[in-house]
């Protein structure tokens, strides 16, 4: 098969490769980059006026599947991430079974044979992810997982975590780290502050995830292992994860959508639609994860994409799940919040939302040059559309941003050289 895309603006932010070119997609592979290309029976797309960049990856969503399909499947979740520009997203362990067995593996990688966004299974750090056993990260990692976490249980032995991140690293596969001690943050639903005060209810303080965050990069310097650190949502923690870079200490991390645009005034707006994990936080955090993106503290932005079901999140504040979902909103959020205000080039964001996360992952995708893997997205920065969450390609209807206009729309999502999404 192939395909060439035409007069598209390129991006490509590792080699600073830019301008108007044409790209020669054959047989799931990058063939030409260079210009008047000529098509000799190729599909074309015309892209002028377009970015052309690597498919966005997504290091961190829950499909839900096994064991939660009637909050979101991995074909409706493998849609939605097609939508948004996502042609790999890594998803998460926290399902029924856990997936800390190949098995659990084999499943989710076969349910997502078919054509469509790359599905990268995430393995348990521990079994059942109940922070007490390390599952066997030889026989996970050769069933073809990308990394290993515990999200949504944290690990509050720092003996298991020490030996997990070890074991880990011979495996070469990074541990990704939710980092909240849950004796502090127990299942409260809102930032520890001003809003929680007044609801009269407690809430998560940001010295959970703090403490943590601490805790892991001392690991990771005293081990020498990688880690990263999930959904960071607060300056201190930025601040932490940037006084050990600047060490030389093996520590990555990523922020969402959420935590640069949204603070915990949110909750008193949108109830449980803006209920999270970890909180929305303060505007004086917010300014922090920003600074943090622009320096380079904060490598990657990544969605975690968290369906339930309408009824789920029908519940009162304090009952309800956590979560929101991303995969259709994360490029129009971040291009309006940060390219469209001046804080990020286009080729920052790309970076954080391709080879970034694609490197911490330690897989071949992210990057779009000669011979590697053809996963494309044609996206308009400059258009504007209302996000309508009753259109999602997702199950989850759950957003904070239902309503928002946006601006920077997906226009064509490309896999392995198909067309996986028209917008």
């Amino acid at each position: 098969m192939r395909l060439l895309i035409r007069q598209g603006r390129f991006i490509d932010p590792v080699g600073g490769i830019g301008g108007v070119m044409d790209i020669l997609l054959e047989n799931g592979r990058v063939a030409v980059i260079g210009s008047n290309v000529e098509p000799d029976g190729a599909e074309v797309i015309e892209a002028s006026g377009l970015i052309v960049s690597a498919g966005l990856v997504d290091m961190h969503v829950h499909l839900r599947d096994p064991g939660f399909s009637y909050k979101e499947t991995i074909e409706t979740g493998r849609a939605a991430a097609a939508a948004g520009g996502f042609t790999a997203v890594a998803c998460m362990p926290n399902t029924r079974p856990v997936c800390d067995d190949p098995e659990v593996v084999l499943y989710i990688l076969e349910k997502a044979i078919t054509p469509g966004t790359r599905v990268l299974p995430i393995g348990a750090l521990t079994i059942n992810e109940d922070g007490e056993k390390l599952t066997d990260a030889a026989a996970l990692r050769q069933a073809g997982v990308a990394a290993l976490s515990d999200d949504g249980m944290p690990v509050q032995n720092a003996n298991v975590m020490r030996d997990g991140l070890m074991k880990a690293a011979r495996q070469s596969l990074t541990v990704l780290s939710h980092c909240e001690d849950r004796d502090l943050v127990k299942n409260y639903a809102v930032n520890e502050g001003q809003v929680s005060r007044a609801l009269g209810i407690h809430g998560r303080p940001a010295i959970a995830e703090e403490l943590m965050v601490m805790r892991d990069a001392m690991l990771a310097e005293e081990t020498g292992a990688p880690v990263h650190i999930c959904h960071v949502s607060t300056a201190r923690s930025v601040a932490i994860i940037r006084s050990y870079k600047h060490k030389g200490v093996p520590i990555t991390c990523e922020t969402c959508p959420q935590y640069f645009t949204l603070t915990e005034e949110e909750i008193q707006k949108q109830g449980t639609m803006a209920r999270v994990n970890p909180p929305l936080r303060t505007k004086a955090d917010v300014e922090g994860i920003i600074a943090g993106l622009r320096d380079g503290t904060i490598d990657a932005i990544a969605t975690d994409h968290a369906p339930h079901a309408v009824e789920e999140k029908a519940k009162p504040l304090e009952d309800a799940p956590s979560g929101m979902v991303g995969l259709e909103t994360a490029l129009g959020v971040t291009l309006t919040a940060l390219y469209h205000t001046g804080k990020l080039t286009l080729s920052d964001i790309l970076r954080k939302m391709t080879v970034n996360p694609a490197s911490i992952l330690r897989s071949p995708y992210g990057r779009l040059a000669i011979g590697n893997p053809a996963d494309v997205v044609i996206f308009d920065p400059d258009e504007v559309w209302q996000v309508e969450p009753e259109q999602f390609l997702s199950m989850g209807r759950n957003t904070p941003f239902g309503g928002r206009r946006l601006k920077g729309k997906v226009k064509y999502t490309i896999v392995d050289g198909q067309i996986v999404y028209r917008g």
